[in-house]
C-alpha cells in the first residue's frame, strides 16, 4: 500500500465516485463523458458524489479511453491585435456557454508551429480547431489544409477557418467569414460619394488574402465610378500602426496628392493620423480618412475614425456554434457575416470649390 505524506490531499479515482453514487465506474465515465444517455436521477447523484470527493477527471486516460475533452482551439498568430482578441473572446464566451473548454494558441506566423499545435490537438481529440486570419494563398497552403482537416476529421473533431478562404469545396471543414471585400468596396464608394477622387490606399501585403481581398474591393468601387488607380495610389504596408505612420511619411516626402486616405485597418489608420498631424495636415479638413475593423478605440481617436465595423466577437460565437452544432459528416459549411460603414468626424464632403489635389 502507497503512503502518503502528513497532510497530503487524497486522490479520489472514478471507483470512488461510482461507490459513491452507488453506480457502476462506466455509468460514472458516461456521465462524465456526456456522449451516452443517463437518467436524470443517476446524472444528479453522479454529479453530487464528484462535488462531495472533489473529483478531477484524468484527462490523459480520457483520451486513452476515446473520450472527447470538449477543447475549443482558437489558433491565430498574434493573440495582441484588437480584432483578434475580440475574435478570440467570442469564442471563449460561446464555448463556456456550451459547456466546453477553449485554448488560445499562437504561431507567430510559423506554419511548422500550426502543424505541431493541430496535431497536438488531435491527439488531444480536441472537439475542433479553429484558424484564423488572412494567410498566403497557394496550392502549398491548399494542400497543408487538406491534410489538416482530414486528419482531425478521422480523430472526430472539426477544422474551422474563421476569416480564411476556403482551401476546396466539399473538404472536411466549416468556413467562417466576413465581407471582406464588399467592406473595402463601401467604405471607398462612401468616400468617392463625397467628392474624393485622389483617394491614397494604405494596403497590406498583396499575398495576404485578407488584404487582397480589401484591395480588390477599393478598386471595384473605383471601376464603378469609372476609375482606376493612379500610379502610387496603392502603397502596400501590413496591418500595423507603424506601417501606417511610415507610408503617410513616405507619401508626403514624395509630394503624392490625395484628398482622402483608406487604411486598410484602424491600427493602420491611427499611424497615418499620427503623421498628418506631424505634417501639419489638419484630418478631415484638408485629407478625409478612413480605416477599417471598428476596433474599439477607433471611436476614440480625434477625430473620432469613420471605419468598416467587422463582427469579430460574433465570428467567433458563429465558429463555435458551427462546429460543435453539426454532425460528423464532410460536407463543408460556409456562413458569411456581414460588414458595414461606421460614419464618424474624420471625412468631409469636398465642395464645389474644394481642389481634387491635397
Amino acid at each position: 500500500m502507497s503512503r502518503k505524506s502528513p497532510g497530503a490531499a487524497a486522490r479520489h479515482t472514478i471507483r470512488d465516485v461510482a461507490a459513491r453514487a452507488r453506480v457502476s465506474a462506466s455509468t460514472v465515465s458516461r456521465v462524465l463523458g456526456g456522449s451516452y444517455p443517463v437518467s436524470t436521477a443517476t446524472r444528479a447523484r453522479v454529479m453530487r458524489a464528484v462535488r462531495d470527493l472533489d473529483y478531477v477527471a484524468d484527462a490523459r486516460a480520457r483520451a486513452i479511453a476515446g473520450a472527447e475533452t470538449g477543447t475549443v482551439a482558437f489558433v491565430l498568430d498574434d493573440i495582441t491585435g484588437p480584432s483578434f482578441a475580440h475574435m478570440a473572446q467570442g469564442v471563449e464566451r460561446e464555448a463556456a456557454r456550451l459547456g466546453h473548454l477553449s485554448l488560445v494558441c499562437t504561431t507567430d506566423g510559423d506554419p511548422e508551429r500550426e502543424r505541431v499545435l493541430v496535431e497536438l490537438m488531435r491527439a488531444q481529440r480536441a472537439a475542433a480547431v479553429i484558424l484564423v486570419g488572412g494567410v498566403a494563398d497557394s496550392p502549398e497552403y491548399r494542400e497543408r489544409m487538406s491534410r489538416i482537416a482530414r486528419s482531425l476529421a478521422s480523430a472526430g473533431s472539426r477544422l474551422v477557418l474563421c476569416g480564411r478562404a476556403p482551401f476546396q469545396e466539399g473538404g472536411p471543414a466549416v468556413v467562417i467569414e466576413y465581407d471582406n471585400e464588399g467592406g473595402a468596396h463601401a467604405i471607398t464608394s462612401h468616400l468617392l460619394s463625397l467628392g474624393h477622387r485622389r483617394i491614397l490606399f494604405l494596403g497590406g501585403s498583396p499575398a495576404n488574402t485578407t488584404a487582397a481581398g480589401r484591395e480588390r474591393g477599393f478598386r471595384s468601387a473605383l471601376a464603378a465610378y469609372g476609375l482606376a488607380p493612379e500610379r502610387g495610389q496603392v502603397m502596400p504596408g501590413d496591418f500595423t500602426r507603424e506601417s501606417g505612420h511610415r507610408r503617410i511619411q513616405e507619401a508626403l516626402a514624395a509630394g503624392r496628392s490625395f484628398t482622402a486616405v483608406f487604411a486598410t485597418s484602424d491600427m493602420v489608420a491611427s499611424g497615418a493620423l499620427t503623421a498628418l498631424r506631424e505634417a501639419g495636415v489638419a484630418v478631415p479638413d484638408e485629407v478625409s480618412l478612413v480605416g477599417y475593423d471598428d476596433i474599439p478605440f477607433a471611436r476614440d481617436l480625434f477625430p473620432p475614425l469613420t471605419t468598416v465595423h467587422v463582427p469579430y466577437e460574433e465570428l467567433g460565437r458563429t465558429a463555435v456554434r458551427a462546429a460543435l452544432g453539426r454532425g460528423s459528416g464532410t460536407a463543408e459549411a460556409r456562413t458569411t457575416l456581414g460588414t458595414h460603414v461606421v460614419v464618424r468626424a474624420s471625412v468631409r464632403q469636398l465642395g464645389p470649390g474644394d481642389s481634387s489635389d491635397r
